[in-house]
């Protein structure tokens, strides 16, 4: 077994959400949508294949260390982002092509209209410590 993050994309160019940006959807096609997404993660987790997941609000900020003391901060997102994280979900699966696999499934969540949203998401695997070798 393998752990990868899905990592939900949302871009605010309407084009990229079934044409019709999220803040305009209708309050029965945003629980439909969430309902699709919970729907998925109950049934990885009948299978043993969910670890965890968790949507994020819109609002963040930039911290970094700058050597100074206090970090300086940066509130977000910004106008020019083309898109903006929002959510992830790490799974727990046999192998790269499951993992592939899942993350078609859930790009096909419901958005406007009851349409899929064909919504990118990155699959990134966990960076796991090297094989020990021992004599």
């Amino acid at each position: 077994m393998a752990k990868y993050l899905l990592l939900k994309h949302y871009r605010g160019a309407p084009a990229a959400v079934n044409d019709v940006p999220m803040d305009q959807w209708t309050p029965a096609e945003i629980e439909a949508h969430l309902r699709y997404m919970n729907d998925f993660a109950a049934r990885l987790q009948d299978s043993g294949e969910y670890v965890d997941g968790q949507a994020l609000a819109p609002e963040g900020a930039w911290v970094r260390y700058d050597g100074e003391g206090k970090p300086p901060v940066t509130d977000g997102p910004f106008a020019e982002t083309k898109d903006l994280i929002a959510g992830w979900m790490i799974i727990d699966v046999d192998s790269y092509e499951r993992a592939v696999e899942l993350a078609g499934e859930l790009s096909a969540a419901p958005g406007a209209g009851g349409k899929p949203i064909h919504e990118w998401l990155e699959v990134r695997p966990f960076l796991t410590a090297p094989p020990t070798v021992t004599e």
